[in-house]
């Protein structure tokens, strides 16, 4: 009797312990709160570099779904690269002033002022940003008066081209932090006798020594007027598991009590595709933990989506695809969705209720909930996300709107799904959530969840693929070229029509250690493994090469190189295979080369002239692409093929 009794309540008391304790909410328009300063996206290191060569119908949707209020992802914050013509993560962005002349009639070079155009069209009060990452070599100094006037004049040709009006800058180089002394004596002087007096400053954008600029502040009281908001990188690693772990980046007392806004300034540069795992589960987990841990009131995403050819580094980054603008293809990943739980709901300037923002167990950040509330109307929305199955009641206060409760939900299965509307019954709702999901409730209404219907399907690069640039006007980016070292545009020919040149004139200031690798730009179909790619060349200076069977950033595939004095030689990435001299070699001319990659046979070509055969069994396959020097070298008749295997 006594065992029987035993395993009786050994039964109970696990039945007990399997259900989860009731958490309760307070909603209080009394509840005080930092102000939300919303959810942002980053578009920098040539990640949306696809988008802007898609077809018009297709592009304008990827644009809806990004920056449309209650329609997709609803971004309410855009920040962008200023682009130097250096690698930055997966390619080159061009700069607005190449030169030190260019900066007397600076350039609307590159798409990233074209996309904040976009964004604000659809968004009239989305918050516009920019950072460096790397700068032309000219500027001498990253914190330098150059560098300061070479930042400001790409907000000049935001205003002039684009009548855009920049409301925040990020006065530092991107991870590599910034300098106190350079703000006030150059960057802050330079901005307001510019105009630009109204420009709000963030800084460091660092992905180390978290925190560490109060410290300096403290130091410096009176410098401390000229930062409006900090923002740190990763602030909770970089990895899904480390969302219940202690990673030691917590902003500290001294920063919470500051007075300063606190920005997560780059975080997630994950899968968006994925629910579980890296996906957007783990975005929404990690967007509740930063405002409850933290008290970060600004969440910037890098990438908006992902437009980078998928043999390049960080493919499938960001809430959606779009990477194929020959078919017009994309895809809206679930973490459009896992964004839209808060972005749809709330708008910046609304404000954190402290009381009601927590997690579900303290023991994890897998199960938690934020709320915030509308301080003009009363209205309030709480985001809440589960690792466990959940029960969960709400109370709803005085000054709050207290009418029909609207209820979103999202799974695994599917995303962003309007459930029946909820009636309180004594100002209180009590539910059940499901695991890993994740839910908004709400006072307000307008949410949608947007749909184009099914985009075109995906196909192949066009093969053979032809391009002689006659189409384009001066300065333009050629289609499907992916510059991932200095800069490629078109440009008058010296025989006639157009052709494409290489006008980036010395290595820039580096964001990260490339240095061997030389100004290229890549395109085509990673798969890629039997053809021929072949091109006119005009050599200003150095050399030139073209290439194919592209193997990774930094090492490039099998190179073709041809010099002014005539020397060719055919590398696999940094290895030589073969090399010879061309006698009375002609420079100032126009030269035709020509690269076979067939089965094992690598031959290389100058002027429809066979130079060389080596044989390669490594059975690689890649992109092709385009490299020089750093010098004005011009492209034109761009060729690739396919080849049938002998």
């Amino acid at each position: 009797m006594k065992k029987y009794s035993f395993y009786l309540a050994l039964m109970f008391f696990l039945f007990v312990s399997n259900i989860k304790a009731q958490t309760t909410i307070f909603l209080s328009a009394n509840d005080s709160g930092r102000v939300f300063e919303g959810i942002g996206a980053v578009s920098a290191g040539a990640s949306s570099r696809a988008l802007v060569d898609y077809p018009e119908k297709q592009r304008s949707e990827v644009l809806d779904f990004l920056f449309k209020p209650k329609f997709g992802a609803g971004f309410q914050h855009l920040k962008v690269e200023i682009g130097s013509g250096e690698n930055s993560t997966c390619g080159s962005e061009p700069s607005h002033a190449i030169t030190r002349d260019e900066l007397l009639d600076p350039k609307p070079r590159g798409y990233e002022f074209w996309l904040m155009s976009e964004a604000r069209k659809r968004n009239p009060k989305i918050m516009l940003d920019c950072l460096p990452w790397a700068y032309p070599a000219w500027v001498g100094n990253r914190f330098s008066k150059k560098s300061a006037e070479w930042i400001v004049a790409f907000l000049e040709v935001a205003r002039k081209y684009y009548g855009l009006e920049m409301d925040w800058l990020s006065a530092a180089q991107n991870e590599m932090g910034t300098d106190l002394n350079w703000i006030a004596n150059y960057l802050r002087p330079i901005l307001d006798s510019h105009g630009f007096s109204k420009v709000k400053l963030q800084a460091p954008d660092d992905d180390s020594e978290y925190w560490q600029i109060f410290n300096e502040l403290e130091k410096h009281p009176e410098l401390s007027h000229l930062i409006d908001a900090v923002g740190y990188h990763y602030l909770d690693g970089r990895e899904p598991w480390e969302i219940d772990q202690k990673a030691g980046r917590d902003a500290t007392p001294k920063a919470k009590e500051s007075g300063k806004q606190l920005w997560a300034s780059e975080e997630w540069s994950q899968s968006g595709q994925e629910w579980g795992g890296k996906g957007a589960l783990y975005l929404a987990r990690l967007m509740n933990k930063l405002y409850t841990r933290d008290r970060i009131t600004k969440f910037e995403i890098w990438c908006p989506f992902d437009g980078i050819y998928n043999q390049i580094i960080w493919g499938n980054t960001g809430v959606m695809q779009a990477d194929s603008p020959w078919d017009g293809h994309y895809t809206v990943w679930p973490a459009v969705w896992a964004v839209a739980h808060t972005t749809q709901f709330a708008e910046p300037g609304w404000r954190y209720m402290d009381g009601a923002c927590g997690q579900f167990d303290s023991s994890t950040w897998r199960g938690s909930h934020v709320a915030m509330r509308n301080p003009k109307t009363g209205d309030w929305s709480v985001i809440m996300v589960t690792g466990e199955k959940q029960k969960v009641k709400l109370n709803i206060g005085p000054g709050l709107k207290t009418g029909p409760v609207y209820l979103w939900k999202s799974t695994e299965k599917e995303q962003f799904i309007r459930q029946k509307p909820l009636h309180l019954i004594k100002n209180s709702i009590e539910l059940e959530l499901e695991p890993n999901s994740i839910y908004t409730l709400t006072s307000t209404s307008g949410q949608t969840k947007g749909s184009f219907g099914t985009p075109p399907e995906r196909k192949p690069f066009p093969f053979p693929f032809t391009e002689n640039f006659d189409s384009y006007s001066y300065g333009e980016t050629p289609r499907y070229f992916s510059d991932q070292k200095g800069t490629f545009e078109t440009c008058q020919s010296p025989r006639g029509g157009m052709c494409l040149a290489q006008i980036v004139p010395k290595q820039g200031i580096l964001w990260y250690d490339n240095l061997l690798l030389k100004p290229h730009s890549v395109l085509g179909d990673e798969n890629w493994k039997d053809y021929a790619i072949e091109a006119d060349v005009y050599i200003a200076g150095g050399d030139v090469e073209i290439g194919g069977r592209y193997a990774e950033r930094n090492k490039l595939g099998f190179r073709w190189i041809l010099t002014s004095d005539g020397r060719w030689q055919l590398n696999w990435q940094y290895t030589t295979l073969a090399s010879g001299q061309i006698a009375n070699f002609k420079p100032a001319e126009w030269h035709h080369l020509r690269l076979e990659m067939n089965g094992d046979q690598i031959s290389g070509f100058v002027d429809n002239k066979k130079m060389t055969t080596v044989s390669d069994k490594s059975g690689l396959k890649g992109m092709a692409f385009i490299a020089c020097t750093y010098d004005r070298n011009m492209f034109d008749n761009i060729h690739v093929e396919p080849l049938p295997v002998k």
